[in-house]
Order: structure tokens, then C-alpha cells, then sequence
């Protein structure tokens, strides 16, 4: 990595992967993960790598499919990995520390790799993954910006294309480099859309463009759900619609994906966004509403107007500035500061002037 241009990229950088029993991200668990931090030291010495690696008990039998990919037996798992629970809130703690409003934290599929954690961390800990800082999906770029490539887009694959070293695929401390590794490798192929934008910018385009990409598989579901209803096969039509329901629904929390039934469809509104009214102010908040909050506060920019942005979500929720704060601090985002969470005590602090401010005390 070389420091021929400016970017997001030419600063440290943070990267995560894990392995699992399965490919559904809520339901399956985590077997090994690694974070790997890389810094820039001193001009001309290149860049310092820290990695962290965890292999876990996942508590189930590891299926033989899964362990042809990563090599992770369920023996092998019971015998040196440790407590499932322990290895999910040390993976969190260290994402905690090295993942910032102004670190990127890199993963190849976030999407999978995050909404897994998030599940994990719900199932152990019950609570969700606190999102701390902008994500940078190589897969997501990939796809968006070269959508015509004939080529399969798994990582060793992309990693071809690009000219990037995978070395020990499949383990999660090779993958999360790798995952690195693409994230600079495209900040430098693609400078306008990549690399100049500011973490958080980027992180608002990739959801974006995550949503538009499922919005057009869900499109296709459609057609084709159209031609079976032409074909007089209504229930195929039923079933591809369904699908293409649930894919539109999932696309609009990204990174971490929401938690659905088969029926529900994507959270609506009672106002539409910038209407000026506040048709939802006494509504319950649900939690799709919850998740798409706390993602919208903590990918903002660190250094933006904290009142200025909680207006602007105001509007796209149709509630007031003052719920927005309200439900931020529920979620254990700092009101006052975008981009940030916060902890108990700050949260302390922030209820007792909140009170003081609607005299309350």
C-alpha cells in the first residue's frame, strides 16, 4: 500500500470476517472470526497489522458443507474453541475499540457478516450490534460499480480481478485482510466514487446501492411472477411475489439486515418524508424503525451540526426533532454528538439535562 493519493483509505483501516455453520445470517452461528486493524506508522515504513482471531463453540453440530469450506469440525470446535457467548462480546469489544466514526471497518459481504454478529450478540447478550463507525463492502462496490462483469463474485474472485493477495482463504484472519486489502485496493480504481468521499458519505452510497441492486432482483421476481400468473400458475405468482416482498424489505436496513417474518412487508409511514407534518409522533416505534435510526445516526458526520441532522431525520420519520433525540438516547446514540454511541453515564447525563430543558427537575 503505497501513499501516492489522499484518501480515507491512506489512514488506518479496520477489517472483519467471520465463519459460520450455515449461510442464513440470523439462524446459523459464528465459528471462528478475526478484526484485523492496519495503521499507517512512520513515512517509509509502511503500515502496522494487528489481528485478532477467535475460534468458538458454537453450541450445534457444524454441517459437513460448512466444514468443507472452512475446516472447522464440530469436534474440532467443542475441543479448542471456547464459550460462544465469550467469543461474541470479545469480538464486540474489540470492534468497539478500533471501529470510529472516522475507521472504517471493511468486510466482504457485510450485509451477511454483520447481520450474523448482530443476531449473535442478541441471542447471548440481548442486545444488538452497536454499528460504530461507516462500513466498506468490497462486494457492494463490486457489484455496483462493474455490474456486467461475467464472472463469479466470491472473494477469491474479486480478489483476481483486482490483482489483491488472499492468503488463507476461507479463515476468517486471511478473509478480513483480503477484505482490506480490495476496500484500498478499489479506493485507488475507483478514486471519484471510492476513494474521495468522506467513510461516512461512502457508507450512505452502499446502502444505496445495496438496495438498488435488490431492488432489481426483486423486479425480476416480479416478471416472472407475471408470467406464471399469465400461465395460469397462481401459486408460483404467490410465492415470487413473497420473495420479492421480503428481498425490497430486507434491502432498506443495510448494513445489518432486519429481523422479518415471511408476511411482513417494509415499514410505512403516515406522513410521507418532508411533508412537514408529524403524522407519526405518537406511533410506537417498530423495530425495522429502530435499526434504520440508529444506522442513520451513527454513519452521520462525526463533525455535522448534531440539531441540523436530528431535523433532517425528523422529517423523513415524520416525527419532531425532540422524539428523534428521545429515541437516540433509547438507543444508546449520543444526541449531541452524530456518529457517536454512548455510555451509561453519559446517557445519565444527557436524561438529567433533558429533564432540566423541560423542566422536569
Amino acid at each position: 500500500m503505497d501513499e501516492s493519493a489522499r484518501s480515507w483509505a491512506d489512514g488506518a483501516i479496520a477489517a472483519m470476517d467471520v465463519e459460520t455453520t450455515g449461510v442464513d445470517p440470523r439462524r446459523s452461528r459464528l465459528v471462528s472470526a478475526a478484526v484485523v486493524m492496519i495503521a499507517p506508522t512512520a513515512p517509509g515504513r509502511g503500515r502496522e497489522v494487528k489481528t485478532w482471531q477467535w475460534l468458538a463453540d458454537p453450541e450445534v453440530e457444524i454441517p459437513v458443507e460448512a466444514t468443507a469450506i472452512h475446516g472447522i469440525s464440530t469436534e474440532t470446535a467443542r475441543r479448542d474453541g471456547r464459550p460462544a457467548a465469550e467469543v461474541i462480546a470479545e469480538v464486540a469489544a474489540v470492534l468497539g475499540e478500533v471501529w470510529t466514526p472516522v475507521v472504517p471497518l471493511c468486510v466482504y459481504n457485510a450485509a451477511f457478516d454483520l447481520t450474523l454478529l448482530d443476531a449473535e450478540m442478541s441471542r447471548h447478550q440481548g442486545r444488538s450490534l452497536p454499528l460504530s463507525g461507516p462500513v466498506v463492502d468490497p462486494l457492494c462496490i463490486d457489484r455496483h460499480l462493474d455490474p456486467g462483469r461475467e464472472q463469479r463474485r466470491r472473494l477469491s474472485d474479486v480478489c483476481g480481478h483486482y490483482g489483491v493477495l488472499l492468503e488463507g482463504a476461507h479463515t476468517s484472519s486471511g478473509d478480513a485482510l483480503a477484505a482490506a486489502r480490495l476496500a484500498w485496493k478499489m479506493a485507488r480504481v475507483f478514486p471519484v466514487d471510492v476513494g474521495s468521499p468522506a467513510p461516512h458519505v461512502l457508507h450512505e452510497a452502499q446502502a444505496a446501492w445495496y438496495r438498488a441492486t435488490k431492488d432489481a432482483h426483486a423486479d425480476e421476481r416480479d416478471r416472472r411472477a407475471a408470467h406464471a400468473t399469465a400461465r395460469g400458475d397462481h401459486v408460483a405468482a404467490g410465492k415470487l411475489r413473497a420473495k420479492a416482498q421480503g428481498v425490497r424489505a430486507s434491502a432498506e436496513a443495510w448494513p445489518v439486515l432486519p429481523v422479518r417474518t415471511p408476511t411482513q412487508s417494509a415499514p410505512g409511514r403516515s406522513s410521507s418524508p418532508g411533508s412537514g407534518r408529524m403524522g407519526n409522533s405518537h406511533a410506537p416505534w417498530t423495530a425495522d424503525e429502530d435499526t434504520d435510526l440508529r444506522k442513520k445516526w451513527l454513519s452521520a458526520d462525526p463533525v455535522g451540526a448534531a440539531a441540523t441532522r436530528r431535523e433532517q431525520i425528523a422529517s423523513d420519520y415524520g416525527r419532531t426533532p425532540g422524539a428523534i433525540r428521545s429515541r437516540l438516547l433509547k438507543l444508546r446514540c449520543d444526541p449531541e454528538r452524530p456518529g457517536h454511541t454512548c455510555d451509561e453515564d453519559r446517557a445519565t447525563e444527557l436524561e438529567k439535562a433533558y429533564a432540566a430543558e423541560y423542566g422536569r427537575v
